[in-house]
Protein backbone atom coordinates (compact mmCIF):
# COMPACT_ATOMS: atom_id res chain seq x y z
CA UNK A 1 0.00 0.00 0.00
CA UNK A 2 1.45 3.57 -0.54
CA UNK A 3 0.21 6.15 1.40
CA UNK A 4 0.65 9.99 0.24
CA UNK A 5 0.36 12.97 2.91
CA UNK A 6 -0.39 16.52 1.82
CA UNK A 7 0.45 18.66 4.75
CA UNK A 8 -0.29 22.45 5.57
CA UNK A 9 -1.76 23.62 2.26
CA UNK A 10 -3.10 26.76 3.52
CA UNK A 11 -5.58 27.56 0.90
CA UNK A 12 -7.03 31.11 0.18
CA UNK A 13 -9.66 32.71 -1.47
CA UNK A 14 -9.86 32.79 -5.13
CA UNK A 15 -6.70 34.80 -6.40
CA UNK A 16 -5.24 35.44 -2.78
CA UNK A 17 -1.94 35.00 -2.26
CA UNK A 18 -0.57 33.40 1.45
CA UNK A 19 1.12 35.90 3.28
CA UNK A 20 0.67 38.17 0.35
CA UNK A 21 3.92 36.11 -1.35
CA UNK A 22 2.83 32.58 -2.41
CA UNK A 23 -0.04 31.11 -4.15
CA UNK A 24 -0.80 28.04 -2.48
CA UNK A 25 -4.10 27.46 -4.45
CA UNK A 26 -1.81 26.54 -7.38
CA UNK A 27 0.73 25.03 -5.46
CA UNK A 28 -1.59 22.38 -4.48
CA UNK A 29 -3.03 22.08 -7.63
CA UNK A 30 0.46 21.33 -8.57
CA UNK A 31 0.60 19.30 -5.41
CA UNK A 32 -2.28 17.04 -7.12
CA UNK A 33 -1.29 16.60 -10.81
CA UNK A 34 2.36 15.40 -8.99
CA UNK A 35 0.57 12.58 -7.35
CA UNK A 36 -1.37 11.64 -10.29
CA UNK A 37 1.63 11.43 -12.23
CA UNK A 38 3.85 9.46 -10.11
CA UNK A 39 5.08 6.08 -11.79
CA UNK A 40 3.35 4.09 -8.12
CA UNK A 41 -0.19 5.39 -8.25
CA UNK A 42 -0.95 5.92 -4.43
CA UNK A 43 -3.53 4.03 -3.30
CA UNK A 44 -4.96 6.90 -0.20
CA UNK A 45 -3.89 10.19 0.41
CA UNK A 46 -3.73 12.08 3.66
CA UNK A 47 -4.11 15.88 4.19
CA UNK A 48 -2.69 16.38 8.09
CA UNK A 49 -4.17 19.77 8.75
CA UNK A 50 -4.16 23.99 7.61
CA UNK A 51 -5.87 22.67 4.65
CA UNK A 52 -7.04 26.15 4.63
CA UNK A 53 -5.33 29.80 5.78
CA UNK A 54 -7.93 31.35 8.10
CA UNK A 55 -10.92 28.89 8.43
CA UNK A 56 -12.81 30.91 6.35
CA UNK A 57 -16.18 29.37 4.29
CA UNK A 58 -14.44 30.70 0.68
CA UNK A 59 -11.23 29.17 1.26
CA UNK A 60 -13.51 25.82 1.89
CA UNK A 61 -15.44 26.38 -0.85
CA UNK A 62 -12.37 26.94 -3.24
CA UNK A 63 -10.36 23.65 -1.32
CA UNK A 64 -13.40 21.42 -2.77
CA UNK A 65 -13.36 22.76 -6.00
CA UNK A 66 -8.90 21.48 -5.68
CA UNK A 67 -9.48 18.21 -4.89
CA UNK A 68 -12.29 17.53 -7.33
CA UNK A 69 -8.88 17.09 -9.26
CA UNK A 70 -8.05 14.69 -6.88
CA UNK A 71 -8.83 10.87 -8.43
CA UNK A 72 -7.64 8.82 -5.25
CA UNK A 73 -9.33 8.56 -2.29
CA UNK A 74 -8.58 10.58 0.27
CA UNK A 75 -8.92 11.80 4.32
CA UNK A 76 -8.81 14.86 5.82
CA UNK A 77 -7.23 15.98 9.42
CA UNK A 78 -7.72 18.90 11.27
CA UNK A 79 -4.72 22.03 12.02
CA UNK A 80 -4.72 24.61 13.89
CA UNK A 81 -5.40 27.24 10.73
CA UNK A 82 -9.06 25.07 10.26
CA UNK A 83 -12.09 26.17 12.08
CA UNK A 84 -14.12 22.84 13.24
CA UNK A 85 -16.98 23.23 12.54
CA UNK A 86 -16.42 24.82 9.07
CA UNK A 87 -14.30 22.13 8.52
CA UNK A 88 -16.94 19.74 9.39
CA UNK A 89 -19.87 21.78 7.44
CA UNK A 90 -17.28 21.36 4.05
CA UNK A 91 -16.68 17.92 4.49
CA UNK A 92 -20.22 16.99 5.52
CA UNK A 93 -20.48 14.72 3.08
CA UNK A 94 -17.98 12.47 4.37
CA UNK A 95 -19.32 9.56 6.12
CA UNK A 96 -16.00 9.01 8.15
CA UNK A 97 -16.32 12.47 9.81
CA UNK A 98 -18.10 12.48 13.36
CA UNK A 99 -20.89 15.10 13.15
CA UNK A 100 -20.15 16.67 16.64
CA UNK A 101 -16.95 17.13 18.62
CA UNK A 102 -13.74 16.18 17.86
CA UNK A 103 -12.81 14.94 14.63
CA UNK A 104 -11.16 11.09 15.66
CA UNK A 105 -11.99 8.55 12.73
CA UNK A 106 -10.39 5.03 12.07
CA UNK A 107 -10.65 4.06 7.97
CA UNK A 108 -9.86 0.45 8.07
CA UNK A 109 -10.63 -0.31 4.47
CA UNK A 110 -7.30 -1.19 3.34
CA UNK A 111 -4.50 -3.13 4.70
CA UNK A 112 -2.95 -0.35 6.47
CA UNK A 113 -5.53 1.24 9.78
CA UNK A 114 -5.99 4.58 9.45
CA UNK A 115 -6.65 6.46 12.81
CA UNK A 116 -7.11 10.02 12.73
CA UNK A 117 -6.97 12.52 15.29
CA UNK A 118 -7.92 15.84 15.81
CA UNK A 119 -5.35 17.44 18.04
CA UNK A 120 -6.41 21.46 17.67
CA UNK A 121 -7.58 23.43 20.60
CA UNK A 122 -10.58 26.03 20.01
CA UNK A 123 -8.42 29.36 19.96
CA UNK A 124 -5.37 28.15 20.00
CA UNK A 125 -2.22 26.91 18.39
CA UNK A 126 -0.70 24.57 20.12
CA UNK A 127 -1.70 21.41 20.20
CA UNK A 128 -3.47 18.28 23.10
CA UNK A 129 -5.64 16.01 23.08
CA UNK A 130 -8.27 15.49 26.00
CA UNK A 131 -9.42 12.27 28.33
CA UNK A 132 -11.97 11.34 26.33
CA UNK A 133 -10.20 11.69 23.32
CA UNK A 134 -7.12 9.53 24.40
CA UNK A 135 -9.74 6.91 25.62
CA UNK A 136 -11.76 6.79 22.14
CA UNK A 137 -7.34 6.66 20.93
CA UNK A 138 -6.90 3.54 23.18
CA UNK A 139 -10.12 1.78 22.69
CA UNK A 140 -10.05 1.95 18.62
CA UNK A 141 -6.52 0.41 18.94
CA UNK A 142 -7.46 -2.29 21.06
CA UNK A 143 -10.24 -3.58 18.44
CA UNK A 144 -7.09 -4.73 16.58
CA UNK A 145 -3.39 -5.41 18.01
CA UNK A 146 -2.16 -6.69 15.19
CA UNK A 147 -3.00 -5.18 11.86
CA UNK A 148 -0.67 -2.49 11.39
CA UNK A 149 -1.73 0.91 11.82
CA UNK A 150 -0.72 4.51 10.87
CA UNK A 151 -1.66 7.63 13.65
CA UNK A 152 -2.37 10.83 11.46
CA UNK A 153 -2.76 14.29 13.45
CA UNK A 154 -1.64 17.87 13.06
CA UNK A 155 0.96 18.76 15.71
CA UNK A 156 4.08 16.72 16.13
CA UNK A 157 4.16 15.10 19.85
CA UNK A 158 7.79 15.62 19.90
CA UNK A 159 10.36 18.97 20.13
CA UNK A 160 11.43 20.25 17.16
CA UNK A 161 14.40 22.41 18.32
CA UNK A 162 12.98 25.23 16.41
CA UNK A 163 11.87 27.43 19.48
CA UNK A 164 8.81 29.55 17.85
CA UNK A 165 7.68 26.20 16.75
CA UNK A 166 7.88 23.98 20.25
CA UNK A 167 5.87 26.38 21.76
CA UNK A 168 3.03 25.51 19.06
CA UNK A 169 3.17 21.30 18.88
CA UNK A 170 1.62 19.27 20.67
CA UNK A 171 1.56 19.61 24.89
CA UNK A 172 1.91 16.98 27.50
CA UNK A 173 2.25 14.25 24.99
CA UNK A 174 2.85 11.78 27.32
CA UNK A 175 -0.24 10.64 27.86
CA UNK A 176 -1.12 9.68 24.35
CA UNK A 177 2.72 8.22 24.52
CA UNK A 178 1.58 6.19 27.01
CA UNK A 179 -1.16 4.55 25.11
CA UNK A 180 0.97 4.36 21.93
CA UNK A 181 3.51 2.33 23.93
CA UNK A 182 0.89 -0.45 24.42
CA UNK A 183 0.72 -1.04 20.77
CA UNK A 184 3.11 -2.46 18.33
CA UNK A 185 1.68 -2.86 15.85
CA UNK A 186 1.52 1.03 15.16
CA UNK A 187 3.95 1.83 12.11
CA UNK A 188 4.32 5.49 12.30
CA UNK A 189 3.01 8.68 13.46
CA UNK A 190 2.44 10.92 10.92
CA UNK A 191 2.52 14.98 11.55
CA UNK A 192 2.40 18.08 9.88
CA UNK A 193 2.44 21.90 11.33
CA UNK A 194 6.49 22.46 11.27
CA UNK A 195 6.30 22.74 7.47
CA UNK A 196 9.37 20.43 6.52
CA UNK A 197 10.37 17.06 7.10
CA UNK A 198 11.70 15.43 10.85
CA UNK A 199 11.49 12.19 12.07
CA UNK A 200 12.52 10.96 15.34
CA UNK A 201 12.12 7.76 17.64
CA UNK A 202 8.99 8.05 19.76
CA UNK A 203 6.33 5.58 21.89
CA UNK A 204 7.38 2.87 20.40
CA UNK A 205 7.06 3.77 16.99
CA UNK A 206 8.18 6.96 14.73
CA UNK A 207 7.32 10.40 14.43
CA UNK A 208 7.54 12.02 11.12
CA UNK A 209 6.39 15.10 9.54
CA UNK A 210 5.41 16.14 6.62
CA UNK A 211 6.94 19.56 4.48
CA UNK A 212 4.29 21.74 3.48
CA UNK A 213 3.00 22.08 -0.25
CA UNK A 214 3.79 25.84 -0.10
CA UNK A 215 6.62 27.21 2.40
CA UNK A 216 9.20 26.23 4.42
CA UNK A 217 9.63 27.09 7.95
CA UNK A 218 13.34 28.02 8.10
CA UNK A 219 15.43 25.74 10.38
CA UNK A 220 16.70 27.99 13.35
CA UNK A 221 17.98 26.14 16.36
CA UNK A 222 18.67 29.24 18.59
CA UNK A 223 16.68 29.33 21.39
CA UNK A 224 16.08 33.56 20.44
CA UNK A 225 15.20 32.92 17.28
CA UNK A 226 12.94 34.81 15.63
CA UNK A 227 10.37 33.32 13.24
CA UNK A 228 10.83 33.04 9.09
CA UNK A 229 10.08 31.02 6.43
CA UNK A 230 11.13 30.53 2.74
CA UNK A 231 9.18 30.38 -0.57
CA UNK A 232 10.33 26.87 -2.01
CA UNK A 233 11.24 23.26 -1.86
CA UNK A 234 7.89 22.13 -1.81
CA UNK A 235 7.08 18.53 -1.31
CA UNK A 236 4.86 15.57 0.14
CA UNK A 237 5.75 12.08 1.63
CA UNK A 238 5.23 9.01 0.03
CA UNK A 239 4.89 6.17 3.02
CA UNK A 240 5.16 2.92 1.18
CA UNK A 241 4.20 -0.42 3.52
CA UNK A 242 4.57 -4.21 2.73
CA UNK A 243 3.50 -6.81 4.39
CA UNK A 244 7.17 -8.21 4.88
CA UNK A 245 9.00 -5.28 5.25
CA UNK A 246 7.46 -2.88 6.84
CA UNK A 247 6.59 0.89 6.39
CA UNK A 248 9.56 2.98 4.58
CA UNK A 249 9.35 6.60 3.85
CA UNK A 250 10.23 8.99 1.40
CA UNK A 251 10.31 12.89 0.62
CA UNK A 252 9.07 13.86 -2.44
CA UNK A 253 9.75 16.76 -4.11
CA UNK A 254 7.23 18.65 -5.93
CA UNK A 255 8.26 20.35 -9.37
CA UNK A 256 10.58 20.11 -12.09
CA UNK A 257 14.25 20.02 -11.97
CA UNK A 258 17.37 19.04 -14.59
CA UNK A 259 17.51 15.20 -14.86
CA UNK A 260 16.92 12.50 -15.13
CA UNK A 261 20.47 11.56 -15.80
CA UNK A 262 21.87 7.72 -16.59
CA UNK A 263 23.27 7.44 -12.67
CA UNK A 264 22.23 6.37 -9.35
Amino acid sequence: MLIAQLSDIHVRPKGVLYQGVVDSNKMFSDAIKHLEHLDHRPDFVLLTGDLVDQGDPLEYSHLLELLSELSIPYAVAMGNHDDRENFRAAFSAYPYLPQSGPLHYCIDDYPVRIVVLDSCVTGEDYGHIDAEGLSWISAVLNEDAYKPAIIALHHPPIVSGIPYMDVYRYLDAEPLAKILRRSSNVEAVLCGHVHRSMAKRWAGTMVLTCPSTTTEIALQLKPDAEPQSYSGSPACMLHLWHPESGLVSHTSYIGVYPGPYPFA
